[in-house]
């Protein structure tokens, strides 16, 4: 999809990502511009509106969460079944946070 025409609905952090086991190990693999994936979880027992941030491979890797407060508008997108990706745009290391900005696409027939 990173190649495909697309509407850019967010950007922002992703949310959670302290919380990633063995996401220190699997940094190396991400790179700026490929393609991740967002799974809806609904029955989040903290956030109504939780979109999970993968990596878009067979062996997906959680990397964390769009953050609450901006994720309500893409949370229903997929509900409504709408084919929403995102790309990773940076990444960096502040300490024990790694800092990944991502922006959701809508693709463009």
């Amino acid at each position: 999809m990173a190649d495909a025409p697309a509407l850019v609905l967010l950007e922002c952090l992703v949310a959670g990502t302290t919380h990633r086991p063995g996401l220190r190990d699997y940094e190396p693999k991400l790179q700026p511009g490929q393609s991740l994936a967002l799974e809806r979880e609904p029955a989040s027992a903290y956030d109504d509106w939780a979109v999970r941030v993968l990596t878009d491979a067979p062996d997906a890797m959680w990397l964390g969460y769009l953050p609450e407060g901006r994720n309500e508008t893409i949370a229903r997108l997929l509900d409504a079944g709408f084919p929403l990706s995102a790309r990773l745009t940076h990444k960096a290391w502040e300490d024990e946070w790694l800092h990944l900005e991502i922006e959701v696409l809508l693709p463009i027939k």
